[in-house]
């Protein structure tokens, strides 16, 4: 089997090393294809107005000034010479659960994947937002290989990709694996911090407050929030369909009306 891995913090995030650990406990053909810089809350985002530049780093290890978007369709693309059976992404440093996974790289990372038709994992590490904070990476250095393996004897449908959250707690002290739903927080945990450079310019530092949250049954942000693994299969289609059969009763097939102006009268 051969394994491609990216991430969004960067090439030489240490998440990245428990990934390769991760990776090589299951083949012998790992490849890494991460951005140079950190690419963290970059969603989906791909370089279009930038050239990229890929740089050869040693035996299957390349590093390119993107997105891990970018990563995901060059290496597949161009830098490898037969496509990966499997792309993992991660281990982010910090959580990737509910709205969360709109704006993740690691996420995205994993999506690019399942868009070229390759089965991908992304995989993150829960931590507190202070920056000062060493992640507990025991969980995912201990669980990460046994569920990733579950999960590729098991396998899962081509249009979706599993995410996979390890709780911010040791190995020890993690009580079970939980297959999910996302989760919503029920408060914006973003916010902008204005401030005022030396200058006398304003500026904006986006910032998170860490409120205390309702947390669902069976959602994500309370496995981990119970030292639960967190595995959640999320695929691409955002259609609410609920309000499309609604909507589909007025508008399908009749073109609305024209809706009045000033100027029409």
């Amino acid at each position: 089997m051969r394994i491609l891995l990216t991430n969004d913090d960067g090439i030489e995030a240490f998440g990245l090393k428990v990934l390769y650990d991760i990776a090589t406990a299951l083949s012998d053909d790992v490849w890494v294809c991460a951005p140079t810089y950190e690419q963290s809350g970059k969603g989906r985002g791909v370089t279009l107005h930038d050239p990229l530049r890929a740089k050869h780093l040693g035996d299957k290890r390349f590093c390119v000034t993107g997105t891990p978007t970018d990563c995901v369709q060059i290496a597949v693309n161009d830098l490898m010479d037969a496509p990966p059976d499997l792309v993992l992404s991660g281990v982010n440093r910090g959580f990737n659960l509910a709205q969360d996974v709109t704006l993740s790289g690691t996420v995205a990372g994993a999506l690019q994947g399942m868009s070229l038709g390759i089965p991908s994992i992304s995989l993150s590490q829960c931590l507190d937002f202070d920056v000062d904070i060493e992640a507990q990476w025991s969980g995912a250095q201990t669980y990460g290989a046994p569920v990733v393996s579950n999960l590729i004897q098991q396998g899962w449908p081509s249009d979706c990709i599993i995410n996979i959250n390890f709780p911010n707690c040791s190995a020890d002290d993690v009580t079970g694996v939980e297959v999910t739903k996302q989760g919503i927080r029920d408060l914006h945990e973003m916010h902008a911090v204005k401030r005022v450079d030396p200058r006398g310019r304003d500026y904006y530092w986006i910032d998170f407050h860490n409120y205390e949250q309702k947390l669902a049954d069976g959602s994500d942000l309370k496995a981990v929030a119970e030292n639960r693994i967190s595995v959640t299969p999320l695929h691409l289609d955002l259609t609410h369909y609920e309000t499309l059969h609604r909507l589909k009763k007025t508008l399908g097939g009749v073109a609305p009306k024209k809706v009045e102006t000033a100027a029409d009268v």
